[in-house]
């Protein structure tokens, strides 16, 4: 079977190669799943360029983070669940509320609203329920907000289901296993 290797720099192109030496003074890394979206260049061109706005006007670093989480359990990625745990915790959240996040049991009321319909919309394709729609329009959302979270939940189910198409090592710290934690 063929296997997926994360690429070295020196494995890509030279559009490729300077997106790296751009993450690596941003972030100090580059992500094993972005290499690997490096094969292609303009993907993660475009997909670094779609990410960094997707939801910006709408929701708050920290609301972002919650939904990529969310989506990212909904979508059984174990890369992104530990990248996103990683950084909603560096956006405010503790272990205890990124677990709630994953399991979609939240106290915040709107933050409930907001992750329960990234859930739906993952889930669902796109296909949410009336119900759902008047619940997040009654807690202070509008069509705006609506687009925006469909686009998070778009970027982030790239990266979900590039990681489950490739396996690619994990390098951040794991996230715990829900099933390891009580109810």
């Amino acid at each position: 079977m063929t296997k997926i290797n994360v690429p070295t720099q020196e494995q890509v192109d030279q559009k490729a190669q300077a997106i790296f030496e751009s993450l690596n003074q941003n972030l100090g890394m580059v992500p094993n799943l972005y290499a690997t979206i490096g094969y292609s260049s303009e993907t993660l061109e475009g997909y670094l360029n779609y990410s960094g706005n997707v939801g910006a006007s709408s929701f708050s670093k920290k609301q972002i983070e919650a939904i990529k989480l969310a989506v990212s359990e909904v979508n059984g990625c174990e890369y992104c669940t530990a990248a996103h745990t990683a950084i909603a915790k560096m956006n405010g959240f503790t272990e205890e509320e990124t677990i709630a996040i994953r399991k979609g049991r939240v106290e915040d009321l709107k933050l409930s609203v907001l992750i329960g319909l990234a859930r739906e919309v993952a889930d669902q394709k796109g296909r949410i329920s009336d119900e759902s729609k008047e619940t997040f329009f009654s807690n202070g959302f509008d069509a705006k907000a609506l687009i925006d979270l469909v686009a998070v939940v778009n970027v982030v189910s790239f990266t979900n289901f590039v990681h489950n198409a490739t396996k690619v090592p994990v390098d951040f710290p794991a996230a715990p296993a829900l099933n390891d934690i009580a109810a």
